[in-house]
């Protein structure tokens, strides 16, 4: 019903337009019959007689006769029948006029796929078509550049990912050539060279998973296998999973979640989503601190808070789940990754009907995902 009465409103300065034009129509037919009776006052009359006379081969006063009874008796209802053809006469030559409406829309269709950053413009009654054209226009626009934006920073970081396999590559080819090379060289030399080459291979392993990562991504949907999951259980099991990062890069994990809620999801994608935000944090939290995981419930929903120490710049924040995006800090990093890791999890958190964003201030960033606790919120896609 709401509908409808926007779609009234909506629609008023047109449906007023038409109302007006056809009263014109209607009016301009009674004043031209009008005018027309008044003019052939007698004359037709006459003419009328003297044609029935003469077809039927009659006296003037039986014609006469014929034509008072018939024709006279009977005016009212000919004039009318001779004020509605008129009207359908007229209405059907301001179709033509009508059709202009036609005409604009046809045009600002036309425009809608153009590459100019003139706006659609439309007469008055028109106004509402020119918004909603101009909204999709927009977003139109919007879309292309997005897409634009994520190619390039695809193809810049396909560029970053082919120079970053290089330096551990060489590293690799040296370091095996020498012991090839060396064969009387000393067990512990020897052993530190191995040590060396086995983690370059291992970063060679993570940048080749990168490219991977990111031709999976264009081609594979997400289908989601739901059932009950312990929220608690599930942040504990991931946070032992990260140890060693945990460990390598002197940060721990502070879990303050309550072990009665239980979430309804896929298992194996909520537990990628909250592995790549934990995997975030380790990458850019600051160094020796802690990384708290908190959760509460609202209404049908369970909203979880995953914090750690360091700033992501305000005019990079609205950006982190972009396809392909990584903060400029990861670009020369060893440890960035394909950008990925926080676009994926937001395309699973949507799909779970979700939603996830991000807050930073000058000393903390926290990842705040909701999520909801039973089944009927979750639509399931066939």
């Amino acid at each position: 019903m709401k509908n409808e009465a926007v779609s009234g409103k909506v629609y008023s300065k047109l449906i007023r337009k038409l109302f007006y034009q056809t009263i014109a129509v209607l009016g301009l037919s009674v004043i031209l019959v009008i005018v027309l009776r008044s003019a052939l006052r007698g004359k037709v009359a006459d003419a009328l007689v003297q044609t029935i006379s003469t077809c039927f081969r009659v006296d003037w006063d039986f014609a006469h006769g014929i034509y008072q009874y018939y024709i006279r008796n009977n005016l009212d209802l000919i004039v009318a029948a001779i004020v509605v053809v008129f009207f359908f006469i007229f209405f059907r030559l301001s179709l033509s006029w009508f059709t202009r409406y036609f005409d604009q829309i046809v045009t600002a269709v036309h425009q809608l796929g153009e590459e100019v950053e003139e706006k659609i413009t439309m007469c008055s009654e028109l106004e509402f078509i020119e918004t909603k054209l101009n909204e999709a226009k927009d977003k139109l626009k919007k879309r292309a550049e997005d897409a634009q934006a994520a190619e390039q920073r695809k193809n810049d970081l396909v560029v970053y990912l082919a120079h970053d396999i290089k330096t551990p590559l060489t590293s690799v080819i040296g370091y095996l050539s020498l012991i090839n090379e060396a064969r009387d060289m000393p067990a512990e030399q020897r052993a530190n060279y191995v040590d060396i080459a086995l983690n370059k291979a291992y970063r060679l392993e993570t940048l080749i998973n990168d490219f991977f990562e990111i031709t999976r991504y264009n081609l594979q949907s997400v289908p989601l296998h739901t059932e009950n999951i312990n929220l608690c259980y599930m942040m504990v099991q991931i946070a032992d999973e990260m140890y060693p990062q945990l460990a390598e890069s002197e940060k721990q994990v502070n879990i303050k979640v309550a072990e009665d809620i239980v979430i309804y999801g896929d298992s194996q994608q909520l537990a990628r989503v909250f592995n790549n935000i934990l995997k975030n944090a380790i990458t850019y939290g600051a160094g020796k601190s802690t990384i708290n995981i908190s959760a509460e419930t609202a209404g049908n929903k369970a909203i979880i808070y995953i914090e750690n120490q360091g700033a992501i710049p305000e005019d990079q924040v609205s950006s982190i789940f972009d396809k392909f995006y990584r903060l400029d800090a990861a670009r020369s990093s060893a440890t960035g990754g394909s950008g990925l890791g926080l676009a994926i999890a937001k395309d699973i958190i949507t799909l779970h009907e979700g939603t996830i964003r991000a807050e930073s201030d000058n000393q903390h960033t926290v990842f705040i995902v909701e999520l909801p606790l039973d089944m009927k919120a979750v639509k399931i896609s066939p």
